[in-house]
């Protein structure tokens, strides 16, 4: 069993291939964890349709997830909840006795280190508290 973080950022797509890979490599069931927050909600909170908004995004995530790992890994399921990501990938992890958790990084540079000083660093927080091993897979160039 594999866990992965997935979200809207740059490079959430490339960690989901890496951990599709590794999943049929090992003939693994990937279990993804979305944590939902702001970014998957419009900007205007007063739009009529500010809830059908979010609802197509957070349904258009997990068809990205179904499309990356349908007949790739021998089984995935998908898990999105309101919550902290560290905390989230752990209880997901706990609950399926994860081998490892495959996590994404901002990278380097002015723009990550901004990334990081605005939102907390979920690798860093999956390292920290896990006593499973964490793959953190960079972003691409």
């Amino acid at each position: 069993m594999l866990v992965v973080g997935h979200c809207r950022a740059r490079g959430s797509d490339d960690v989901l291939a890496v951990a599709g890979d590794l999943g049929r490599r090992l003939g693994a069931v990937v279990h993804v964890v979305h944590a939902i927050s702001l970014d998957d909600y419009p900007v205007d909170p007063d739009a009529d349709d500010w809830e059908a908004q979010a609802a197509r995004v957070l349904q258009s995530q997990r068809t990205e997830v179904e499309v990356a790992l349908t007949g790739v890994v021998p089984g995935w399921s998908y898990h999105a909840a309101r919550g902290d990501p560290v905390y989230l990938l752990a209880v997901v992890a706990e609950e399926y006795d994860a081998l490892m958790i495959i996590v994404g990084t901002r990278g380097t540079g002015a723009g990550a280190a901004l990334g990081r000083l605005l939102h907390r660093s979920v690798s860093r927080g999956v390292i920290g508290r896990q006593r499973r091993p964490v793959l953190v897979v960079p972003s691409a160039p």
